[in-house]
């Protein structure tokens, strides 16, 4: 009995043991990865598709938080989470980087070709911001605009006095509601100005276009990159490697934004995606 309990003792040390050393490699594949993001149309679309390329690749759980765009910065800088595929630099999140510059890596480009601006439907017989004032009582002396903590909301603010608009007021909502007041007014023909940006599933759904920015506040083509905290390398080599590979075509991520409107089931329109682009996606996990 003596030396089957002695035999008992040593094969439970030996198990504890194994399991000792076997846990941080277990913990370290089994992490769950943050992405954090705002629910623009973009960005849900962007977002979820990589979270359905590392689940489905790397096997690692991920979790997207959804956060106003101020917040998302700080989430990043502060390490609450791993990365966000939503930066649009160097003018519309300029003043966000800014401050968290010495606090986040910057991967680069996802994708070029990005604009914000002003934007109204092409019925509209004025083509220029500079034409706005003249005009106001047409747009109800509106500009329907989205969050108030997205850098578009900041710069429009930026707009409203460099032109001058003294007979507008910039209403605050979201990407739903201001979508929603473009397709009323767009219904009956009425005259709307809205807080834009490319890419986006509304340039697909209605005629719209860019009024001209003379003064250039809006700035030029941007480009959305990845933005991943200190550290993401050492601790997450495969995620890091496959955030700094990702990019995507601006008319592929149009494409899954049009999909989320007609199917509102971002992360199973992405995995939809992933199958049918297997060659782009190869890409991503070099």
């Amino acid at each position: 009995m003596k030396q089957l309990l002695t035999k008992c003792a040593a094969v439970l040390f030996i198990m504890a043991f194994s399991l000792t050393m076997l846990a941080p490699a277990a913990m370290a594949e089994g992490k769950k990865v943050k992405i954090a993001y705002v629910e623009w149309a973009c960005a849900t679309a962007s977002t979820n598709l990589v979270k359905a390329a590392i689940e489905e690749h790397l096997k690692d759980k991920v979790e997207v938080i959804p956060v106003s765009a101020a917040a998302m910065w700080q989430a990043v800088a502060s390490g609450d989470v791993d990365a966000m595929v939503t930066a649009w630099l160097p003018v519309t999140h300029g003043q966000y980087l800014d401050k968290v510059k010495d606090k986040v890596e910057d991967l680069g480009p996802i994708m070029g070709g990005a604009k914000i601006g002003l934007v109204v439907p092409k019925y509209v017989t004025i083509d220029s911001i500079d034409q706005l004032e003249a005009n106001a009582d047409k747009f109800k002396g509106k500009i329907i605009g989205i969050d108030p903590g997205a850098g578009i909301m900041s710069k429009t603010e930026q707009v409203l006095k460099d032109y001058d608009l003294k007979d507008f007021k910039l209403v605050e909502g979201s990407d739903a509601t201001m979508c929603a007041a473009l397709a009323d007014a767009y219904k009956h023909k009425e005259w709307v100005a809205i807080t834009g940006w490319t890419p986006h599933w509304m340039f697909g759904r209605f005629d719209l276009k860019y009024l001209k920015d003379p003064k250039n506040v809006f700035g030029a083509e941007e480009t959305i990159n990845c933005i991943a905290r200190k550290g993401l390398q050492k601790d997450m080599p495969k995620v890091y490697a496959f955030l700094k590979n990702y990019k995507l075509p601006m008319a592929d991520l149009q494409k899954i934004m049009a999909m989320n409107q007609e199917n509102d089931k971002p992360l199973e329109n992405a995995k939809k995606f992933i199958a049918d682009n297997p060659d782009l996606v190869k890409t991503w996990f070099k």
